[in-house]
């Protein structure tokens, strides 16, 4: 059982960067795969990056790679999503994820999500 908080977002300009982060609750949260999708103007919600529960393993998005990186910080119970060189196409609400299990790009496969931060990225 875990429960997501985000925050972070916010407005800035295309070549800035952001950092978002991702509080948990519980008391299982080392063992947990975390991931960050996004949903901007097209239908669904878009796989973005995920780490897993050890931080070994990361993944990321063909249209977020080496301009996003996800970490986590298992003692204060917090992952971040540091995002770098945005572009105006990175806008969208971005939500945070847990999962039991590995490292998945799949939405479907997330079982908690937080309720979502905005990120505005301006031309």
């Amino acid at each position: 059982q875990v429960q997501l908080l985000e925050s972070g977002g916010g407005l800035v300009q295309a070549g800035g960067s952001l950092r978002l982060s991702c509080a948990a609750s519980g008391r299982t949260f080392s063992s947990e795969t975390m991931g960050w999708f996004r949903r901007g103007t097209g239908p669904g919600r878009e796989f973005v990056a995920a780490v897993s529960g050890s931080g070994g393993s990361t993944s990321y998005a063909d249209s977020v790679k080496d301009r996003f990186t996800i970490s986590r910080d298992n003692a204060k119970n917090t992952i971040y999503l540091q995002m770098n060189s945005l572009k105006p196409e990175d806008t969208a609400v971005y939500y945070c994820a847990a999962r039991v299990g590995g490292v998945t790009y799949t939405y479907l496969h997330y079982d908690f999500w937080g309720q979502g931060t905005q990120v505005t990225v301006s031309s």
